[in-house]
């Protein structure tokens, strides 16, 4: 539920060619289910928080990004500004 702030902090730290590496990008698929969709607690409650994270990634211009399928979803950021 922090990782807007570990991204921010991150940007500062990073060097402009660096990699960053988020884990559980994707959330037990959750961030593509319906708003309604039978999830566990715990799942619907880092949902948004995910959900909030993978949209600010999405459209930081400091970033490129790829997200990978893996496991839970892992999204390599490269910092280009």
């Amino acid at each position: 539920d922090n990782y807007l702030n570990y991204h921010k902090r991150l940007i500062d730290l990073v060097k402009v060619g660096g990699v960053i590496g988020y884990d559980n990008t994707l959330w037990n698929g959750s961030v593509v289910a319906p708003p309604d969709a039978p999830l566990r607690k715990y799942v619907r409650y880092y949902r948004d928080f995910v959900l909030e994270l993978n949209k600010a990634l999405a459209v930081d211009p400091r970033i490129e990004i790829c997200m990978l399928p893996v496991g839970d979803g892992i999204t390599i950021c490269r910092r280009i500004k």
